[in-house]
């Protein structure tokens, strides 16, 4: 006989666009240490778009600012997206080169979650995961991101963000 089990839906990309702000704490092994956090996720061309900066202090009081910018483009399987960082000889875009040194991008929703994953070969052949699962909430988001280097945890950020704007 037949049974059915009631699958959680998934949730559309444009459920997750809108501007985010808040702070993490990493674990750096010595401590925790806090940073600010902001997130855009937008539609464009063809696919959408996911800006984010951290802003951490160092140890001598300066402020160190990283940002990021992805674009990813529908697959033909479903929830899964390829990100579009380089141009291609046709002049669209497209992932970049994981032998060449260049991270390999994509990103998939799941459930409530988000997530992007970021693989570089490194140059002695083994590999680093980095992975942003950035779920919804009824305030924004929650973050989580890891970082592996062959499997072996290297760094681990939570946080939350609030939603500032659509």
């Amino acid at each position: 006989f037949w049974t059915t089990t009631a699958l959680s839906a998934e949730r559309d990309i444009e459920e997750f666009y809108g501007e985010f702000v808040g702070r993490s704490a990493a674990d750096t092994g010595s401590g925790v240490k806090a940073r600010d956090i902001s997130v855009a996720i937008q539609s464009v061309k063809r696919g959408f778009s996911i800006d984010w900066t951290t802003v951490s202090e160092r140890s001598d009081g300066t402020m160190k600012k990283k940002s990021y910018s992805i674009q990813f483009r529908k697959t033909k399987r479903a929830n899964i997206f390829k990100s579009a960082m380089r141009k291609d000889v046709f002049g669209g875009l497209a992932p970049m080169n994981p032998m060449k040194g260049d991270p390999y991008v994509w990103a998939r929703i799941h459930d409530d979650t988000l997530s992007v994953y970021a693989m570089h070969v490194i140059e002695d052949g083994t590999y680093e995961m980095q992975v942003y699962h950035r779920t919804l909430t009824n305030a924004g988001m929650d973050l989580k991101f890891s970082r592996y280097r062959e499997g072996q945890s290297l760094k681990a950020i939570t946080g939350s963000l609030k939603k500032i704007s659509k």
